[in-house]
């Protein structure tokens, strides 16, 4: 069997194909499904491997479609690069490594997250957009009004414009803050409809609906909870997730903006935490995979302050962001 490793890349991709005789092969090519198709469909079936990546999924959809045996390997595994130069780094070099892991397995697979997990992920990350822009056009709008004395009464973010419409505003400051009243509109329609979509979700899903009955967690956060663990017979156990979750909340910021129906922000930006909850049991009768606070009881000598250290069973959450 042919090994090949694909370096990918937005516009364009570095194929190293290993043949069964030894001979290394290398080509470049648009990064485009019917590049693929014309340069790997007719080859016999190989294994491929590739870094995940944004553009990954597709792209391993694609060559799985050809016949193809693809493998996302995560990209952190450091023994996957030990045939690489540390002195240069480029795309002929990095496809070379990947073909070499490849030949040899040394690669470690990277969870490809299922369909309807990944159309949910999509949706929160749309939401976050949206969420992300209105929180913006507010702070503009309250700036410009505390420039020239004026305080808008506090409430909910939905209700925002209403609240500046109530104020005695100056004909020019008025005509200056109007476009972006006018943008929150249909901001809090887009912003309802998905918070609606996720609702329903978490009445139509029974795995969701568990997670509800945990105090503080709504169907915002069981939504982000149950996309981000996706599979839960993929983890060993609770500190595996634990760990997962550690990795997810150090490669992205804690939003505030996200706060809404009582939910913790940081619990939303982790996809929920402190869930002992038999929601997320491991169906294989192992111990809940999930943030459970029992797992949490190891003392520490020291916060992130330097001050003499607490239990992280306080707040598992916190402690992780």
């Amino acid at each position: 069997m042919e090994h090949i490793g694909i370096d990918v890349h937005k516009e364009e991709s570095q194929l190293c194909v290993v043949t069964e005789e030894g001979t290394v092969l290398e080509q470049r090519i648009r990064t485009r499904r019917e590049r693929f198709a014309a340069v790997l469909g007719a080859r016999a079936r190989a294994r491929i491997l590739l870094e995940a990546s944004t553009e990954s999924e597709w792209v391993a959809r694609c060559l799985e479609e050809l016949g193809h045996e693809v493998i996302v390997a995560d990209p952190n595994f450091a023994a996957m690069y030990a045939t690489r130069s540390r002195r240069v780094k480029t795309d002929r070099r990095d496809a070379r490594t990947l073909a070499e892991a490849c030949r040899l397995g040394a690669y470690r697979a990277a969870h490809r997250t299922s369909d309807p997990q990944r159309q949910v992920r999509a949706l929160l990350a749309v939401r976050q957009a949206l969420v992300r822009t209105r929180t913006r056009y507010i702070t503009v709008v309250r700036a410009l009004l505390r420039r020239e004395g004026l305080r808008v009464a506090s409430g909910q973010a939905q209700t925002f414009a209403a609240r500046v419409q109530r104020l005695a505003l100056p004909e020019l400051l008025r005509g200056t803050i109007t476009p972006l009243l006018a943008l929150l509109v249909p901001l809090n329609e887009q912003i309802a409809g998905l918070n609606a979509h996720f609702a329903a979700l978490a009445e139509d899903e029974d795995v969701l609906t568990r997670l509800c009955t945990v105090p503080s967690i709504g169907a915002l956060t069981a939504a982000t909870f149950r996309a981000t663990l996706d599979r839960v017979d993929r983890f060993h156990g609770a500190h595996h997730v634990e760990a997962a979750a550690r990795v997810q909340l150090s490669r992205t910021a804690t939003p505030r903006v996200h706060h809404q129906g009582g939910e913790s922000p940081r619990a939303v930006a982790a996809g929920g935490g402190g869930l002992g909850h038999p929601a997320v049991e491991d169906p294989r009768g192992g111990a809940a995979a999930c943030l459970g606070r029992a797992d949490c009881r190891a003392p520490r000598p020291q916060d992130r302050g330097g001050r003499p250290g607490a239990s992280l069973g306080g707040h598992p959450v916190r402690d992780l962001a």
